[in-house]
């Protein structure tokens, strides 16, 4: 199946207002399944996990029981916070282990092998299902089992795939080997075409039992056994301990001060850090000052973002096992706002080593209600369905995320039992102005901080609509060096870059993010849905 042309027409999509709420996703009808909740009395949390969770069944290519969860929110109390809800390597995943067990399939000596992209060793335990648990029982005011009802009829009465998500699905043809994967999401073999309804009877089975149960379940019970044979089936070293010792956190977000606005993203091992280090280059740079269409702009806020993946990049990784320097402080911004010129440093190193994260992609979606709660939720199973494994006959296709640990002794982001591995996700919000809230993401691996950094600018320096900050064409600085851009990017613009020596090259648009965003301005709800997604905003 070919993809879809995103670069056909440009958004003609309005931003959308609601009264009581509203929702924005990858997904029409796992936004109004938070609509539904919201109109059953549930606030945004509520609404969020039901959102997520809907996701599951109508975008299973890129989100899953089988990943990880985090949010950044504000609370109607006025409370700014995070939830990370992402498992470590097993107990039993030394290097040495590891090493050993790749090195045969690589065909090389072990201190020669390398963490593979899928399979066993690349399955991290899973925090999705105690994540939503956990924001439901936090701050909710559902029980967890009334949240994942419409999810559950989606995966048991059926659903008609939308049309990049049946593109994206064709990626499990190649990937799943094993009948049980192979029967849970292919049908006679095959991927589902555009507007095909299809049915997910096991997942939506462990649904039901998350429902009933709740989501010890998952990591006590026998679906948890489920999880850790089919990985220990393959040689991998998940086990039964690893799984129920895992309890999801709620770390105090970091943040800054972006020309008046302040910017709330999750710290290390997410790559929030990276995010705001480029918004105080750029403002110490005034690379807002310029023209929106103005090659000055990009090429300083492609500066200021290039430099903070090189210091990002270099210290995140799971915080107990490593300090960090003050990445989002202002003096640190000055020091690294004088290496920047009115040329390309070509100087500046890029991504983390064996990471594999450059176009990851997953889901994001954002929910606001009228008490004044804000809430930017991503649930994600790292690159597609994950590691090509399917939990016996539970329908959890299982995660990949442990494919970005390094199997180098030196690396900050190296393996290591217990440890969590660099995360590229991450939800954010916003204070705007003084009554004026804002949650927001933007997904697609390393694409995620940049496109952080320019939805921003589009808001504060250019004050643009919610739809129009998210419409606007986009770059994106790339692992090899290059500067890209989108097919309707200004082709005058993209020459000047080029005088500056940057290396542009063109991109299809699906590479450079899917972006939700929300918003409470003095009780005024508002929301707007990338136009590189299947996705809408509700309201109501």
């Amino acid at each position: 199946m070919d993809s879809p042309d995103l670069d056909r027409f440009s958004s003609r999509r309005s931003t959308v207002y609601g009264q009581r709420g509203v929702v924005a996703t990858s997904q029409p009808l796992a936004a109004q399944a938070g609509v539904s909740v919201l109109e059953d009395g549930g606030n945004a949390f509520d609404a969020a996990v039901a959102t997520a969770a809907a996701l599951n069944v109508v975008e299973p290519t890129s989100t899953g029981l089988g990943g990880d969860v985090f949010a950044c929110y504000r609370t109607a109390d006025g409370d700014v916070g995070a939830m990370r809800s992402c498992g470590p390597a097993p107990a039993d995943a030394t290097i040495e282990n590891v090493r050993e067990a790749v090195a045969d399939e690589q065909d090389v000596a072990p201190e020669d092998a390398e963490m593979p992209m899928t399979g066993a060793h690349t399955v991290t335990v899973p925090g999705t299902a105690r994540g939503w648990e956990a924001t439901a029982e936090k701050f909710g005011r559902k029980d967890l089992g009334d949240l994942l009802q419409p999810a559950i009829r989606y995966a048991t009465e059926g659903y008609p795939v939308s049309e990049g998500i049946a593109s994206a699905w064709t990626h499990g043809e190649q990937l799943f080997e094993d009948d049980n994967a192979r029967d849970a999401y292919l049908f006679d073999g095959e991927s589902p075409d555009v507007g095909q309804t299809v049915t997910l009877p096991e997942l939506g089975q462990t649904l039901q039992r998350i429902a009933d149960e709740g989501a010890d379940v998952v990591y006590e019970g026998d679906i948890g056994e489920a999880i850790a044979a089919e990985v220990q089936s393959h040689g991998c070293f998940l086990t039964m301990e690893d799984l129920a010792a895992f309890v999801p956190e709620f770390p105090e977000p970091v943040s800054t001060t972006y020309n008046g606005a302040e910017v709330y993203e999750l710290p290390p091992n997410n790559q929030g850090l990276v995010a705001l280090e480029a918004l105080n280059i750029a403002e110490e740079l005034g690379a807002g000052d310029y023209p929106l269409d103005s090659p000055e702009r990009a090429h300083y806020f492609a500066e200021a973002t290039k430099l903070a993946f090189h210091d990002g990049h270099h210290y995140i990784t799971d915080p107990e096992y490593e300090d960090h320097p003050p990445l989002a402080s202002k003096e640190w911004a000055a020091k690294r706002a004088a290496e920047v010129g009115e040329t390309c440093n070509d100087d500046v190193s890029f991504g983390v080593p064996d990471a594999n994260a450059e176009d990851a992609d997953t889901v994001l979606l954002c929910v606001a209600d009228d008490e004044g709660n804000v809430v930017s939720f991503i649930n994600s199973r790292f690159a597609g369905f994950g590691s090509g494994l399917v939990a016996g006959d539970t329908g959890i296709a299982l995660q990949n995320r442990g494919s970005s640990f390094s199997l180098d002794p030196e690396h900050p982001n190296r393996l290591e039992p217990g440890k969590r591995p660099f995360h590229t996700l991450i939800p954010a919000a916003a204070k705007l102005d003084e009554d004026d809230w804002a949650a927001f993401g933007v997904m697609g691996g390393y694409m995620q901080p940049q496109g952080h950094v320019q939805v921003i600018s589009n808001l504060v320096d250019y004050d643009l609509p919610l739809q129009a900050a998210l419409d606007r064409p986009r770059w994106r600085y790339r692992e090899n060096g290059s500067l890209a851009v989108e097919p309707h990017f200004d082709s005058g613009v993209a020459a000047k870059l080029s005088r500056k020596e940057h290396d542009v090259e063109l991109l299809t648009s699906e590479l450079f993010g899917g972006a939700q965003i929300v918003r409470n301005d003095g009780g005024t709800l508002s929301a707007a849905t990338e136009p590189r997604k299947d996705g809408n905003a509700q309201g109501y």
